[in-house]
């Protein structure tokens, strides 16, 4: 039945796409967008910053459905992140951060309504009844604070209307093309209006539901080779071999608006989201790790199909494996069976959505994070506007993945946080003849505990020790961390018109950093596959293994700052240029690394604040009468002490080394003739982090290496045509990405990335003649491309790489109504 389904919608959908002329056109998606991106209102076309927006009606134009879908659709900006995607953020101008460790921020600030996400967590959102989204790009420093470097990410939800009643009703059902026969439901709905002339409220709920689409086959292939093994007598616990990449997310917002006096607005919201996932759909693909004469590991290699040694040695001999963890090479040496892993497994179907995983549960995962944000607005007689931003975050954690991504009992990794945060915003915006300024206070507080760790599932650690392994039931090998952040800011920045059509914006932020940080790592019994940490460890592994302190703390105060220097020149009604000097830091921190293989020493636990200094110019352009609408950024970065993640073994730790970025992007979004919507973008940088290590204290000499998830060369375009039809309007639409190939690991050996890739997504549509209704046929990655997102190295462990994919082939049909 799915498959004619399949078969229906892409019929229409192409038919549609190329069989039809109809002569009148109908409502073009793309009309200019009023950003917030310098804490006040501007068009899109008067702001002098890298920025690409996009209104709620154009992402749903577009299909975004995640908070980092849009990253699609803009220059310069893609995702990376770990579990599998179950914990996304934005990398920016190859600028990220992929520690799975919650205690580290990203430089990549997301905000919603103004409310800083401090953990990235928190930034995986359902985007649902959303007024805009803006992407800055380069250091936001100034105005929005230290962990801005690489860029920032503001979503602003709708507001309640004072004038008039209004929502909608949005109905999705979907299924993914592999062999799981994965089914969605989503709903989404949002219903407001005015109370009283002082009072109006809005709310909004939202529901996603999707099988798991990567089909599993445990216990398939659960060959046993090598030192774990054993088929189902060696499950991991009842309910293992579930099918991988489900979600099951609910989701409400509440805002309720006053108007107490004319010059006066006050708007409260609560926000509230719980997703319930399955491990993460990770897979496996067999890799082989290269040692040089002193037993360094030099490099990663895909495994040749007749492939049986362990590892490579300098000689060509085997090398071994560390299967145990311990950081020592050797027995067992081989592979069961030639080009698989360490245990003899080689994935069903390769890079398709089949796989065979024992540590694969329902429900094994979940986050959930709500929210209180209070927002006052007071006009002052002076004439000089003042807000106040409150937001308080409440962010929980816990999400699994398999190590081995394999029918292999060996390993589980888990990721939890419990955290919440605070911030605070006074705010002054004024302006005479000839400034423009704003300044004000910002207060934040973050209080962060961490648990990661590797769970040793039953059967799986006692099997490797046997009877010197004291508890059967298994073992969690895991770090517990704790730290607190305070932060401290006075900012201000003003536009200068020093003469005709020239504006010099100068900018100054001071902060005051403080931390207070605690970790311990141990061993605790095994509580079972859905829950971590539980009591005290039974094994203190820095007091009884290393005779030190059982907890590492630390903490500091750091001041800093920020800075802003442009000018920007209207050279007419429709040209805008703009070029300019930034500084941006991004704060002091501290690793909680995962304990075992390779270790680190407790002096690369703390690690240096990253600053970096911009040179950016551009200019943006609008042609035919503002139907179209050109922008293009040149940038160069000079990073000292960037903060990056360097991964070996199992473990990682951000490290710092100064780095350089020089790039070019383009964008256009065009009307060209009635009907016709063209969107086009299109990002080239050259990103080298320097003198990167191969391990800590490694004695070979350092690199220079491409960050991860930073991919050279990307592009994207929409097409879009509207008709009048069938008593409304009809519109095509397909759009499409393009991104160059991209390493996951910073080490950037030559298994440790990803392919370069197309994606193609297509939507028809028709709107009824009052605009109420509204149904959709949609196809994303309708050529069924096999798109790299999350990937680690663990070669030495289990002779594979774990890696992450795109969801397949979606189709999908969506009726709203609106009111």
């Amino acid at each position: 039945m799915k498959s004619v389904s399949k078969t229906i919608i892409a019929i229409i959908i192409l038919a549609l796409s190329v069989g039809i002329a109809p002569p009148v056109a109908a409502q073009s998606v793309l009309e200019e967008v009023v950003v917030t991106a310098q804490k006040r209102e501007e068009n899109l076309q008067d702001v002098g910053l890298a920025i690409s927006a996009f209104s709620g009606d154009q992402m749903r134009a577009l299909g975004v459905q995640k908070s980092f879908d849009i990253a699609g659709f803009t220059p310069g900006v893609h995702i990376s992140g770990n579990l599998a995607g179950q914990n996304t953020q934005f990398s920016i101008r190859g600028v990220t951060q992929n520690d799975f460790n919650d205690i580290i921020e990203s430089p990549n600030a997301v905000y919603l309504d103004e409310g800083y996400i401090a953990v990235a967590q928190a930034q995986t959102f359902a985007a649902f009844d959303i007024d805009r989204v803006e992407i800055l790009k380069g250091p936001q420093g100034t105005l929005f604070g230290r962990n801005a470097t690489g860029g920032l990410v503001q979503y602003v939800s709708k507001k309640p209307s004072f004038d008039k009643s209004e929502g909608y009703v949005d109905v999705t059902y979907g299924f993914f093309d592999s062999a799981a026969d994965a089914e969605q439901q989503k709903l989404e709905a949002a219903i407001g209006g005015p109370l009283s002339d002082t009072v109006a409220a809005r709310f909004a709920v939202y529901y996603n539901q999707h099988d798991g689409y990567l089909k599993n086959l445990y216990p398939l292939a659960a060959l046993g080779g090598g030192t774990f093994g054993g088929g189902t007598g060696n499950s991991p616990g009842a309910g293992a071999g579930a099918d991988l990449g489900d979600d099951d997310t609910k989701a409400f917002r509440g805002t309720v608006s006053f108007k107490p006096a004319e010059n006066t607005f006050v708007n409260v919201s609560l926000n509230y989201a719980k997703s319930e996932v399955a491990t993460g759909p990770y897979q496996s693909k067999p890799t082989i790790g290269v040692f040089d004469s002193s037993g360094e590991l030099v490099n990663v290699l895909d495994v040749d199909p007749g492939e049986i040694r362990a590892s490579i040695a300098a000689d060509g001999s085997d090398f071994g494996s560390d299967q145990g963890n311990s950081g020592v090479f050797g027995f067992p040496f081989g592979r069961p069976v030639p080009g698989g892993d360490f245990f003899g497994y080689i994935d069903p179907d390769g890079e398709d959505f089949t796989t065979s995983g024992d540590f694969a549960f329902e429900n094994n995962g979940f986050t959930e994070t709500w929210g209180i944000n209070f927002r006052l607005e007071h006009e002052l007689s002076n004439g000089i506007a003042f807000t106040s931003i409150s937001d308080f975050k409440d962010y929980e954690k816990l999400l699994f993945i398999d190590v081995d991504s394999a029918p292999v009992n060996q390993l589980a990794n888990y990721a939890g946080v419990d955290a919440t945060s605070f911030t605070q915003e006074f705010r002054f915006n004024g302006k005479t003849d000839k400034v423009t300024w704003v300044a004000g206070l910002f207060f934040l507080d973050i209080d962060n505990d961490s648990d990661n760790g590797l769970k040793g599932p039953t059967n799986s650690l006692p099997a490797l020790f046997g009877p010197l392994f004291p508890f059967p039931a298994g073992v969690d090998i895991g770090v517990q961390a704790t730290l607190k952040t305070k932060s401290y800011s006075l900012f201000g920045q003003a536009d200068w018109n020093v003469a005709e059509n020239i504006t010099l914006i100068t900018g100054f932020r001071y902060v005051l950093e403080e931390k207070d940080f605690s970790m311990r790592q141990g061993f605790w019994p095994n509580p079972g596959n859905f829950a971590v940490n539980v009591g005290d460890p039974f094994i203190d592994i820095r007091r009884d293994f290393l005779g030190l302190d059982s907890r590492f703390t630390d903490d500091f105060s750091d001041p800093m700052w920020t800075g802003k220097l442009q000018l920007n020149w209207s050279a007419s009604d429709d040209l805008l240029v703009y070029a300019g000097l930034n500084r941006g830091v991004k704060a002091a921190s501290f690793n909680a690394p995962i304990p075992g293989g390779l270790g680190f020493p407790d002096t690369f636990l703390p690690y240096k604040k990253e600053v970096l200094y911009t040179l950016e110019g551009g200019f943006k352009k609008s042609l035919h009468d503002g139907r179209t609408r050109i922008q293009l950024d040149a940038f160069y970065y000079d990073y000292k002490d960037y903060q990056t993640f360097l991964f070996t073994g199992v473990a990682g730790v951000v490290i710092n080394n100064d780095a350089d970025n020089y790039g070019l992007e383009f964008q256009v979004q065009s009307n060209p003739a009635e009907g016709w919507d063209l969107m086009f973008g299109a990002s080239w940088f050259n990103a080298t982090v320097k003198d990167v290590p191969l391990r800590i204290n490694s004695p070979l000499p350092t690199r220079d290496v491409d960050p991860n998830y930073a991919p050279e060369f990307q592009a994207s375009g929409m097409v879009r045509y509207s008709w009048n039809a069938l008593g409304g309007s009809m519109a095509i639409l397909a759009d499409g990405r393009y991104s160059d190939e991209y390493f996951y690991n910073l080490r950037n050996f030559d298994a440790d990335k990803f392919d370069d890739y197309f994606e193609v997504n297509t939507r028809l549509t028709w709107l009824s003649g009052d605009s109420r209704w509204e149904v959709a046929l949609m196809i994303n990655n309708l050529t069924d491309e096999r798109i790299g997102i999350q990937g680690f190295d663990l070669a030495t462990l289990c002779g594979c790489n774990e890696i992450s994919f795109k969801p397949p082939r979606w189709y999908a049909l969506n009726v709203r109504y609106s009111f």
